[in-house]
């Protein structure tokens, strides 16, 4: 599905301020796999997301999509194949526009015939995944999204981006922003969705025991590595004490007490 080999991302190369944020990363993600990825702030977890969805170009290094090499592809273009998902709610939908006009683009995959496209039978079929939510959105199909919640919004844009049926799914800290609640919602979706579907997703987090619990395989990143590659019946015995003994041997120090590994659900 995707590979990465011999990447490399520095930033202002050369320069006083140059900075090593991806330090040879090589990496094999396969079709179905459902990937939690952990780090410190500045581990190159957001980077490496980056890298994927062509946002930045590598520094050095190739960047595979179903076997074509996508290294110098723009964003623009992957995003046929690839859909993300951003931390603040508000980035993965329009709020001047309907809930059912939203639907539309995303269904679409752009604004062309949006009207003349949104007919009976597309609406119906939108009422009915809307209900998978669970939220009464079916009931406020022609509503703006400027009078949603932050948790429906993003709720709703994880709907539509499965609907556009990509190739990857990317999951870029989506619940962060989120109160508790509407946070576990928007997990167990992502969770269902991703089984029901299908889909090949990789999803940031800042709960360590999310990170553990959801998906069939997990990254630890440090210093833009990736020094912990787990998964299957392995990735299920694991603890948060354990990860945190794993970090230890390979780095040989402590990891830092802050929000990413030792968060706690609440």
């Amino acid at each position: 599905m995707i590979e990465l080999k011999d990447v490399r991302m520095i930033f202002g190369q050369g320069t006083v301020n140059e900075n090593v944020a991806i330090s040879n990363i090589n990496l094999k993600v396969k079709e179905g796999d459902f990937i939690t990825v952990i780090g410190s702030n500045g581990a190159g977890k957001s980077t490496l997301f980056n890298l994927i969805a062509g946002t930045i170009t590598p520094t050095i290094g190739s960047i595979f999509l179903n076997d074509k090499n996508v290294t110098r592809e723009p964003e623009y273009k992957r995003a046929r194949h690839i859909g993300r998902i951003f931390q603040n709610p508000l980035l993965g939908t329009a709020s001047n526009m309907s809930l059912e006009d939203n639907m539309m683009i995303t269904y679409r995959k752009g604004f062309k015939w949006l009207k003349r496209s949104l007919n009976h039978a597309k609406r119906e079929l939108f009422r009915q995944e809307l209900t998978q939510l669970k939220m009464g959105l079916e009931n406020r199909m022609k509503e703006n999204l400027a009078m949603f919640s932050g948790g429906q919004r993003q709720a709703l844009t994880l709907l539509m981006v499965v609907l556009s049926k990509p190739d990857l799914i990317l999951l870029d800290e989506h619940t962060a922003a989120l109160d508790p609640k509407n946070a576990e919602i928007v997990l167990e979706l992502t969770n269902k969705f991703i089984e029901e579907y299908k889909l090949t997703g990789m999803m940031i987090t800042h709960n360590m025991s999310h990170a553990i619990e959801f998906g069939n395989r997990l990254l630890m990143m440090d210093k833009g590595e990736i020094i912990f590659d787990v998964e299957g019946e392995e990735k299920k015995a694991l603890t948060v004490e354990r990860l945190l003994e794993k970090f230890h041997e390979i780095r040989h120090t402590s990891f830092q007490n802050d929000r990413t590994l030792l968060a706690e659900d609440k």
